[in-house]
């Protein structure tokens, strides 16, 4: 499993539209390509002062899956026209992660139907 890190920051007034054409265009677009290997992205924005900062992990089967979604040159980043009118900075190159251990946690959340120890 490859993990895919990228970030860009973009001012207060601009993160929103940012953040609205990652979900209807950016995104979508990404998902249409239905490339072998992708399997899933998750994005993230924090506030950092006079702009805010915006980061996605993409997790990927391999590296050629990688390529698949951005060439031989898989530390690009992918940044449309669109995306980059926005953002008032980017990182220009990804940054790739081999992930040797996921644990997912399975424990009690909000969504759990059965009561807690102690609880009826």
């Amino acid at each position: 499993m490859i993990c895919r890190i990228w970030r860009g920051w973009a001012s207060t007034a601009n993160a929103p539209l940012y953040e609205e054409l990652l979900r209807s265009q950016v995104i979508p677009g990404i998902e249409a390509r239905s490339i072998e290997g992708f399997r899933h992205i998750d994005m993230m924005r924090r506030n950092a002062g006079n702009e805010i900062e915006f980061a996605t992990i993409m997790w990927f089967e391999n590296l050629a899956a990688v390529k698949a979604f951005v060439g031989d040159d898989h530390e690009v980043a992918h940044v449309p026209a669109a995306a980059r009118d926005l953002l008032s900075r980017f990182d220009e190159r990804a940054l790739h992660y081999d992930v040797f251990d996921r644990r997912e946690q399975l424990g009690l959340g909000s969504d759990a139907t059965e009561a807690a120890p102690g609880e009826d």
